[in-house]
């Protein structure tokens, strides 16, 4: 009798641990897929580097996204999740089950932000636009293009990376290192201009050169009809040793500008006046768009010498100066 009884005890505690089992596994189960609040509205998470599992589980209750931290740690340990959680801004909702929401922040589907690098912006334009969207510090994205070991990571040989940023729309996160934006823009620009590397060489110029040139180009209309055209006036004035004078430059040259461009300033000495200076300028004076790149390579067939804005965005051209001089009575006096 009492190894019978015995018996039934065991039969018992199996039958009670088995049944304790299958309720915690039950309520797990019904925690996980249960929303913390069906009416909730959505909101922006944050993870900060270096917080452990059991942080994150007390954010996400007293933030009404998980109601038990408890058994959020413990599933995500269950699943091995507990250092695979990556830091970063997450758009989370309360009407989210907590097994949603961990796979969410496993996978790191962080919250990113669009931000537009029109072209011919500058890197100090391209730095301020980031500032502004808290996505890099101005002052450390304007050191970083200009640091020499990133210019020689990206092999490139100039003052900085002016030029190389190329213009497009990009999705960052918050957060992210500002090399990586550089790297990422540069990248751009290398599968962007890569396919145009033989064609460069057929022009006799260095990718550098077009390069500079394209900007001045990109600088100097926003039509894209006329892109090729003044390109074809660079190029004839470079062949016949005559000075670019192109009033873009001489800005980027200049530590202040008004918005006004006065005789002195066409005068002033600086590396980028090309009024002053004859052939191109040390490095491009902006980050100029595909389109500009290829103007340079692929010019219109011309004889064109100089050019005069109409004052209605598109340009008189000319071959002689005595031409060039009546259409400046013309459209600017």
């Amino acid at each position: 009798m009492k190894h019978l009884s015995r018996k039934n005890l065991v039969f018992a505690s199996i039958a009670l641990g088995f049944l304790i089992t299958v309720f915690l596994s039950l309520g797990l189960g019904l925690f996980l897929i249960t929303p913390a609040n069906k009416a909730g509205k959505e909101q922006v998470f944050v993870i900060q580097t270096g917080h452990s599992l059991r942080e994150i589980a007390e954010d996400l209750e007293n933030k009404e996204l998980v109601r038990s931290k408890t058994l959020f740690v413990l599933w995500a340990r269950i699943k091995g999740y507990s250092k695979r959680i990556r830091s970063g801004e997450y758009l989370l909702n309360s009407a989210m089950g907590p097994a949603e929401i961990l796979e969410k922040i496993r996978l790191g589907k962080v919250l990113t932000y669009s931000v537009t690098i029109p072209e011919g912006a500058t890197r100090h334009q391209i730095a301020d636009l980031l500032h502004e969207n808290e996505l890099a510090h101005r002052n450390i994205f304007l050191s970083l293009t200009e640091d020499p070991e990133i210019l020689k990571k990206h092999n490139i040989f100039g003052l900085s990376l002016e030029g190389y940023l190329f213009p497009d729309t990009y999705q960052f996160e918050r957060g992210i290192s500002p090399s990586l934006i550089i790297e990422t823009m540069v990248r751009r620009f290398r599968q962007m201009t890569d396919p145009l590397k033989a064609q460069a060489r057929e022009a006799g110029m260095s990718m550098e050169e077009i390069l500079i040139l394209a900007s001045i180009v990109e600088k100097e209309t926003g039509r894209p009809d006329e892109r090729a055209l003044i390109a074809s006036v660079f190029l004839n004035r470079l062949k016949l040793g005559m000075r670019l004078q192109s009033d873009p430059t001489v800005i980027y040259g200049m530590e202040r500008f008004d918005g006004k461009l006065r005789k002195k300033d066409l005068m002033e000495k600086t590396p980028y006046n090309t009024y002053v200076i004859r052939g191109l300028t040390p490095g491009p004076i902006c980050n100029p768009g595909l389109e500009s790149i290829k103007a340079v390579i692929f010019p219109a067939t011309t004889d064109y010498l100089y050019f005069v804005s109409k004052n209605d965005g598109s340009h008189q051209f000319s071959t002689t100066l005595s031409e060039h001089n009546c259409a400046v009575d013309k459209y600017q006096k």
